[in-house]
């Protein structure tokens, strides 16, 4: 198929011509047809992410942290004001008026603002990231057509046609590489159902709220537009992804860095080709800008919201801080693989996610973006960074799913063999993720013993409608998001505070707690200095302060306060599954 029609052999041998893609094929993204199928699609995905966070609400399991921090940050966007969370910054004692601007730089919350106008409640933020997940959809339905759509044949400076595959490389039609359009459509649907059931979608909705409920469709789209060639937009997308979460900027980079790979002029024996320069430019760009925004953020924004650069700093195996790190790694890089691997959990979590994927993605470049978030939880010394039971994987499922799709792409249009070979492959994904959500949450959604709490749970809620409104109290973990909303409310934790309440469990170890003897112990203590038990139910228990007798070891965080990192209990980290 000529690239320029009108236009003699030797005009278009003479021109330096840039690779042009067809528009999506009408089987794909466009029609009738296909909108009511990418509407389906999208309303199944918010309703199975939507019901994870309403299942574990009603279940009484999304916590203090972090649904109760983040909707007290979205709350303080919404009355025009700083993300201030009492939550955050008593439990790790920050000074007063710390933003969570100082803990994670994330300014992007505050287009969340105008819900809180409509409905202030936490229930809101699950319902927010539903429908950012959902947005994804569209977005992972036109990667599949991309990916799965023959490219315009064009030509290149010596006046010979060649096809750009799906991973941006020069390839040859030496069998048929046409698409049939019902493949497109199919593609792209199966992509669809993939993505908007994974499991990484539905560990991050039962996690009630995170960052990530932007950084999913953000990473889609600048994915989705670089394959599209609409760089404009793509820049646009990574720009907003280095205001989502401060280490985004690093993932930003290397995609930055496949664009440069990718688009690299090429020689050949007819005479090479030139680069797409858009790409180049935008490659270059991204490959500088997003790294520096990342140090910007850590080295002069968090600190300048009362945060601190090396609070998240939990790679001790390698060196205390980065500069030290970077050293150590020079003199020994096989620091790199030892640490990586001194914990039998990350292997596995590294297996799962490719091998749950046929390691498919290894033989795609775009999986090089995941680099930085891997590299950030397997050389963690945090045991829950290794677990998939939390929302890290759904960063991770929009760069392991285009690369899967790239793959299956360029075996498709290969004709032959090759493509029989990706409806093999592809269906076994298909059938491999449906499989693997169905066990890690779906039963569960189907099962209304899960929707119900726990005695312990139930009770927990019935004592914080003990609590009047208004009330300073300290709460446990879990009944932190039931109070957020009206009463001036705290984790409660190792440390005294001296409030008026405290709603506290005996028998049953809660985060953050070690062990549920140390929640005995508090209780005692309280009692002994001044505070009266007035409710007791299921192992909750609810004391009211009745003096003003001092509490041993109280204390409320000041401008001296010095940041305090979280103890892990020593059972986490060596199951893959739990968290």
């Amino acid at each position: 198929m000529p690239v320029e029609t009108g236009l003699s052999p030797s005009t278009r041998a003479s021109r330096p011509l840039l690779p042009r893609v067809t528009r999506p094929s009408a089987s794909g993204t466009a029609g009738p047809l296909a909108g009511r199928r990418t509407a389906v699609l999208t309303l199944l995905c918010f309703a199975v992410t939507a019901a994870c966070g309403l299942q574990q609400w009603a279940a009484v399991l999304l916590g203090g942290f972090d649904l109760g921090i983040f909707h007290q940050g979205v709350a303080g966007y919404a009355h025009g004001g700083l993300p201030v969370s009492p939550v955050k910054s008593y439990h790790h004692e920050f000074p007063p008026g710390f933003s969570l601007l100082g803990d994670h730089f994330s300014p992007i919350l505050a287009a969340l603002a105008p819900l809180y106008w409509i409905r202030e409640d936490p229930r809101t933020l699950i319902l927010a990231q539903a429908l950012l997940l959902a947005a994804g959809v569209p977005l992972v339905r036109r990667i599949a057509v991309h990916c799965f759509t023959r490219p315009a044949a064009r030509t290149t400076a010596a006046g010979h046609a060649g096809t750009d595959r799906a991973d941006g490389t020069e390839g040859s039609d030496g069998t048929d590489g046409t698409a049939h359009p019902r493949a497109v459509g199919r593609a792209a649907d199966l992509a669809g159902l993939v993505y908007g059931l994974g499991w990484p979608l539905l560990a991050a909705g039962r996690g009630g709220f995170h960052e990530v409920a932007f950084a999913v469709p953000l990473i889609l789209l600048m994915l989705e537009r670089g394959l599209a060639r609409r760089y404009g937009t793509a820049a646009l997308a990574a720009a907003l992804l280095c205001v989502t979460k401060e280490d985004l900027g690093l993932l930003v980079g290397v995609h930055g860095l496949v664009l440069l790979w990718r688009n690299r002029p090429r020689g050949d024996r007819q005479g090479g080709r030139a680069g797409d320069r858009r790409a180049l430019a935008l490659g270059a760009a991204l490959l500088v800008g997003g790294p520096l925004a990342s140090v910007l953020a850590i080295v002069r924004l968090i600190p300048a919201m009362g945060g601190q650069p090396d609070y998240y700093w939990v790679y001790g195996p390698i060196g205390p801080d980065a500069r030290t790190a970077f050293a150590h790694l020079l003199g020994d890089p096989l620091l790199l693989l030892r640490t990586a691997t001194d914990a039998p959990v990350k292997p596995l979590l590294l297996l799962w996610l490719f091998g749950t994927l046929l390691l498919l993605p290894l033989r795609s470049a775009t999986t090089l973006c995941l680099l930085p978030l891997l590299a950030e939880r397997v050389l963690s010394d945090n045991p829950n960074h290794w677990s998939i039971a939390h929302h890290y994987d759904a960063l991770l499922w929009p760069v392991l799913l285009t690369a899967v799709l790239e793959v299956l792409g360029r075996l498709y249009l290969r004709g032959g063999a090759h493509r029989r070979a990706a409806h093999g492959l592809g269906a076994a994904v298909v059938a491999g993720s449906l499989v693997c959500s169905l066990l890690l949450g779906g039963i569960g959604l189907l099962t209304p013993a899960f929707w119900r709490p726990s005695a312990s749970n139930a009770a927990l809620v019935r004592g914080a409608a003990r609590i009047p409104d208004g009330a300073l109290v300290e709460a446990d973990n879990q009944v932190v998001p039931r109070l957020v909303g009206r009463t001036d409310v705290v984790l409660v934790d190792a440390t005294p505070r001296g409030r008026d309440w405290v709603l506290i469990r005996s028998d049953t170890r809660t985060f953050p707690f070690q062990t549920a003897r140390e929640q005995a112990e508090r209780i005692g203590l309280l009692l002994a200095h001044g505070y009266r038990q007035v409710w007791a139910e299921d192992g909750v228990v609810l004391l009211h302060r009745e003096s003003e007798e001092p509490v041993p070891g109280a204390r409320v965080p000041d401008g001296t306060s010095v940041p305090v990192k979280e103890i892990v209990p020593a059972d986490v980290g060596h199951n893959l599954f739990k968290g």
